[in-house]
C-alpha cells in the first residue's frame, strides 16, 4: 500500500513517520520524501489511527489524485535541488515525466493552478533557500556554491539572490541570524 504525506520534505520528517509507522506495527517497504510503501493494506481503522498520529507532526495524508501528484513533483523537486546526484543531466521537466508518467504541459499548468506558481518558480524559491543554508554553513566560497547549484556564473547566482531576498550572498553570510523560510512553507 503507498501514502502520500504531504510536509514531508526532509530526512529528519522521513524518519519521523518511518518511526511513528513502526510504533503502530506497520512494516514498511520502502520510505522517500512524501511517500511511503507499506508491506500491507491498511484498513479503515489502521488509516484514521496513522492520519491522526501523522498530523500531531504536522504532516497530512493524502488521498486526491492531484494533491499526490503536486506533493509529488514537490518531493522531486527538493531532490534535484539537495542531492546533487539525482539530476544526473536530466532536465527537470524530464525528471517529472519519467517519475509522473505525464506530459510535462499537464503537470505545469496543474501544478501552477493549485500552488499559484510556476514549477520554475518552486525551484528557484527552494535553491534560494538551499543557497541560504550553504552560506550558514560557511563552508564554501559563493563560487563554490555557484557551481554547486548549477548557476552559469557568480554574477547571476548573486543575482537572482537579490531579487528573491533583496541581499547580496555576501551579505548575507554576514549576518548574526539569517532569515530561513521551512521547505514545507514554500
Amino acid at each position: 500500500m503507498e501514502l502520500y504525506i504531504k510536509n514531508m520534505v526532509c530526512q529528519r520528517c522521513v524518519l519521523v513517520v518511518k518511526n511513528l509507522l513502526k510504533q503502530q506495527g506497520h512494516s514498511i517497504l520502502h520510505i522517500d520524501l512524501g511517500k511511503v510503501t507499506l508491506n500491507s493494506e491498511l484498513n479503515d481503522k489502521q488509516l484514521k489511527a496513522v492520519q491522526k498520529d501523522l498530523q500531531e507532526y504536522g504532516f497530512e495524508l493524502l488521498s486526491n489524485e492531484n494533491q499526490i501528484i503536486i506533493s509529488t513533483i514537490k518531493s522531486l523537486i527538493l531532490k534535484t535541488v539537495y542531492e546533487d546526484e539525482f539530476l544526473n543531466n536530466k532536465n527537470l521537466s524530464d525528471i517529472l515525466k519519467e517519475n509522473l508518467n505525464k506530459d510535462y504541459s499537464i503537470l505545469s499548468k496543474l501544478f501552477s493552478e493549485i500552488e499559484g506558481l510556476t514549477i520554475e518558480k518552486y525551484k528557484q524559491k527552494l535553491k534560494i533557500e538551499r543557497i541560504k543554508e550553504l552560506l550558514i554553513y560557511d563552508e564554501l566560497s559563493v563560487s563554490e556554491i555557484a557551481a554547486k547549484m548549477n548557476y552559469s556564473s557568480v554574477a547571476y547566482l548573486s543575482n537572482q539572490f537579490k531579487k528573491e531576498t533583496g541581499l547580496t550572498p555576501s551579505f548575507f553570510k554576514k549576518m548574526k541570524l539569517p532569515p530561513r523560510k521551512p521547505l514545507d512553507s514554500i
